[in-house]
């Protein structure tokens, strides 16, 4: 048998509430002086704590909640029902990419990064490759084609700067 101040601490609160629980039938009543039953104690705040969180059973209202928002619980249900609304749409997007329908915005860049190197490194033999098979060709047409290609190695290799802004426009035009 326990007293309201042993049972208070065994559940982790104070006596006061311990009391209120007792006058709110929460809690098992005393059986005399310091005669809680700490173990029927603890199981019945393990129900009351286990109905409040599923609803069914509704928090008394303390007397002390003078300074609380009255609008709090709504609040509440309006921050969850947002929460709930970000995870789905989460899992959607995560589902889109499952099923290979979408890919990440990071991986699209790396990848486009990944083939602007590689057709800027085939874009730095032609020149060579075009004076070995055409022998005939001028220096300065070999010059020439040199130019415009170092315009287009320029302008790939800046492809992963320029994407998010290419987005936007794709998603301006889209709209």
């Amino acid at each position: 048998m326990a007293t309201q101040i042993e049972v208070a601490a065994h559940i982790d609160l104070s006596d006061r509430q311990v009391r209120t629980l007792i006058t709110d039938g929460v809690l098992p009543a005393s059986k005399g002086a310091g005669g809680l039953d700490i173990d029927a104690c603890r199981l019945a705040y393990i129900r009351y704590l286990r109905g409040m969180s599923s609803g069914q059973v509704k928090p008394e209202v303390a007397p002390d909640m003078d300074g609380v928002d009255p609008m709090a619980e709504m609040k509440l249900t309006q921050e969850r029902l947002r929460l709930t609304s970000a995870q789905a749409e989460g899992q959607e997007l995560k589902n889109e990419v499952t099923k290979r329908k979408s890919v990440p915005a990071d991986f699209a860049t790396f990848v486009l990064s990944r083939l602007a190197a590689e057709i800027g490194s085939i874009l730095d033999t032609l020149p060579l490759t075009l004076k070995r098979r055409h022998p005939d060709l001028e220096v300065r047409h070999i010059e020439s084609v040199q130019r415009e290609l170092a315009k287009a190695r320029n302008r790939s290799a800046t492809l992963d700067d320029r994407l998010p802004g290419l987005l936007n426009e794709y998603l301006d035009a889209a709209d």
